[in-house]
């Protein structure tokens, strides 16, 4: 298959996901809302002392950003698999790993995107500078890309299985840790005035790696799962 063929499969498959997704608005509302009241709370749980709200700023936005982006991610392929059309879509000859970051795509446009234009009034709540709050975007932007397609993979290995949901959390969360130590670290080292290119660049480097491998394994996933 050419690119050009690829490049339009992955488009269809996200814009379909995309539409269906238009059709159920409080299901695809639920992760960022989640993000905004989770992230919320914590200010009033632990107090307004600024200097404690910008200590724990950066890990608070980057754990509730993930919990955020998995909180329905186990239901990624699950509709597909009932009513049938996943069967169709791995049909020989069809481009299954572009159909898996067909629906990466489509899940990160849905949570991952909100998740940076919600972050600068979570920054501005936690008392995070102007340049944390940036390096915050810019982190988020690396990162929740990386989080989609693991969360995907996840999805994709427990398809079919009981307690999907939670087995898909087991498996994704420790794979998430690098991502969460660069995003929040960048952060930090903002906040305190320090260059965060260092971590940007492992967070860049984490999700090229994530687009080159993680589709493929998927694929691979999906296949077993209907076999």
């Amino acid at each position: 298959m050419s690119a050009g063929m690829a490049g339009r499969m992955l488009w269809l498959v996200a814009a379909r996901d995309l539409r269906l997704a238009g059709r159920r608005r409080m299901d695809a509302a639920l992760p960022v809302a989640f993000f905004v009241l989770a992230a919320s709370l914590f200010p009033l749980g632990v107090g307004v002392e600024p200097d404690r709200l910008r200590q724990i700023g950066p890990g608070v936005v980057w754990v509730c950003a993930l919990l955020a982006t998995l909180v329905s991610m186990h239901a990624l392929f699950a509709g597909d698999l009932a009513d049938g059309s996943l069967d169709q879509m791995l049909l020989p000859g069809r481009p299954v790993v572009m159909l898996a970051a067909g629906k990466a795509l489509a899940q990160w446009l849905l949570t991952g995107l909100p998740l940076l234009v919600a972050a600068p009034l979570i920054g501005v709540m936690f008392d995070l500078s102007a340049p944390a709050i940036a390096v915050l975007v810019a982190a988020l932007a690396l990162g929740t890309p990386v989080l989609s397609l693991l969360g995907g993979m996840a999805a994709a290995l427990t398809l079919g299985l009981r307690s999907a949901g939670l087995l898909t959390l087991l498996l994704v969360l420790p794979l998430c840790i690098p991502v969460l130590v660069f995003g929040s670290g960048a952060v930090v080292m903002a906040e305190a005035g320090l260059s965060a290119q260092g971590h940007l660049s492992l967070l860049a480097a984490l999700l090229l790696l994530s687009i080159i491998g993680v589709p493929p394994a998927t694929a691979a996933a999906l296949r077993m799962a209907v076999a």
